[in-house]
């Protein structure tokens, strides 16, 4: 009787040995034995592949298999132990006693590295935020923001860049990303000295994110050209800087240099990056419009994007025409997706694109047309429209965005007759521009290109070898021929 009982007692638990996903543990397993061998031998790749798996794991982790993985990683009853169990569902404890002991291995270390701590801390924290709960992750990430300042160790880096990350994500997650200003300029501070060159390109990026999130480009400015610059180690985080670079740039009125890295930023970012890749190229297609350029309907119609810049490829068709009154509609219609992208103030600025594109249009239709005409046609509504197209032929004349004379006598704008383009050095210009890019791109490829470690001397010892075991094979036919000889 007391045997069933104890046989029915123990059977839930057999069935919750399954419950923490055992696909999930094993695989959790292999990456702190990845990390633990990458410590040892001071490889930082095998920290950065760890990092990779995990982010595959990422839509299977579970609280039962999060607890089975820290009793097995952590000493059970650790301070670091208990810390992180706490910020685990408390439903989930009795799964992971169960689980943890008929696991049948010990813990591999009585005193965790410092790369596993911080791993199980980065684990939790990810967890945490899938599950929507950013107050325990706000805290997780504090907690573990306090522990990485007392490592300093070149394997923990590639780590300590996610912690960051999700340090920084947790605070905008929760609307007070203002509170750890402060605490990322230290940390930046930190990894300058302590040569953490991928720590220094995550924590920048996360510091201009900041600033630009509550519009203080002149702060973003003046951090971004007094930090110290180094080699790009992370492609990911190089789109980011090259996506805030292109911000800053556009806000301050440099739209050939924003246009660059914007269009860089999205040419570099990961297929898989669809909202990144999106934004670029809104803010791309406004740096354009702003430079006077059209951007091609391909733009427009790329795979998944479609619906996203369909704002904008109405933007674009308004101000293509120069129709000043479609221009004002499209904003209207869509202002609240231009104000979630926080390109108002861009579109502002797009009216007198759309004006000038208009005034040139009609420069090119008519040879001579009167104020009155030109003020209709661009639909301006002031109080004084012949006195407006005046003072807007006027500046155009004078920038050279349309090739006319202005008779104030008798209220007439004569255009002059259009001349053939190739006689210009437009052509040649534009053909400069494009052989530029193409030696950028090719320089940047030859930068990029990455050669296994010391490949020429693997080649020599390989023939070396082969050598050694061909002259050891005849030494060996030697010495038995002279042993036959003997007998």
């Amino acid at each position: 009787m007391t045997q069933d009982v104890e046989m029915a007692d123990q059977a839930p638990p057999s069935k919750s040995l399954s419950s923490p996903d055992p696909s999930v543990l094993p695989h959790l397993k292999e990456i702190a034995s990845l990390i633990e061998t990458g410590a040892y031998a001071r490889e930082v790749r095998r920290i950065s592949r760890a990092v990779r798996l995990t982010m595959v794991l990422r839509k299977k982790l579970k609280a039962s298999s999060l607890g089975a993985f820290l009793n097995y990683v952590l000493v059970p009853g650790s301070e670091v132990h208990s810390r992180l169990s706490s910020f685990l569902p408390k439903e989930d404890e009795h799964d992971m006693e169960v689980d943890s002991a008929p696991s049948g291995t010990p813990a591999p270390v009585k005193h965790p590295l410092p790369e596993l701590e911080i791993y199980c801390y980065l684990l939790v924290l990810i967890f945490l935020i899938d599950q929507k709960k950013y107050d325990e992750a706000k805290a997780c990430s504090s907690t573990s923001i306090a522990r990485l300042k007392t490592v300093n160790r070149r394997t923990v880096d590639v780590l300590a860049s996610r912690l960051y990350f999700y340090y920084s994500l947790c605070y905008e997650l929760t609307g007070d990303l203002a509170e750890i200003r402060g605490n990322l300029l230290a940390l930046h501070r930190i990894a300058t000295l302590r040569r953490d060159e991928l720590g220094q390109e995550t924590l920048l990026n996360l510091l201009l994110r900041n600033y630009l999130h509550y519009n203080l480009y002149d702060q973003a400015e003046k951090l971004r050209s007094k930090a110290p610059h180094f080699e790009a180690h992370s492609n990911q985080q190089f789109c980011r800087y090259l996506f805030y670079l292109g911000k800053i740039r556009t806000i301050q009125l440099e739209y050939t240099d924003a246009k660059e890295s914007l269009l860089q930023a999205a040419r570099k970012a990961p297929q898989a990056a669809l909202g990144f890749r999106v934004q670029c190229n809104k803010w791309a297609i406004i740096v354009r419009l702003l430079l006077g350029e059209i951007p091609e309907r391909t733009v427009f119609m790329q795979k998944g994007m479609e619906k996203a810049l369909r704002p904008y490829f109405e933007l674009t068709n308004a101000v293509r025409i120069g129709d000043l009154e479609l221009f004002r509609n499209v904003a209207e219609k869509f202002s609240s997706t231009f104000g979630s992208d926080r390109t108002n103030n861009l579109i502002v600025r797009l009216r007198h694109n759309v004006i000038r594109t208009g005034l040139r249009n009609i420069s090119i239709s008519y040879s001579r047309i009167s104020l009155t005409d030109v003020a209709k046609k661009l639909r301006l509504d002031s109080p004084n429209p012949v006195a407006d197209a005046e003072s807007i032929v006027s500046k155009a004349i004078r920038d050279g965005a349309i090739d006319a004379t202005l008779d104030h006598a008798n209220g007439w704008m004569v255009s002059k007759e259009t001349g053939d383009i190739y006689s210009t050095n437009e052509p040649q210009i534009a053909f400069n521009s494009r052989i530029a890019f193409c030696l950028n791109m090719h320089n940047e490829a030859v930068r990029a290109l990455r050669f296994p470690p010391n490949s020429h001397k693997e080649k020599e010892s390989a023939e070396k070898r082969r050598e050694r075991q061909q002259q050891e094979q005849e030494l060996a036919q030697h010495i038995a021929e002279e042993d036959d000889d003997d007998f």
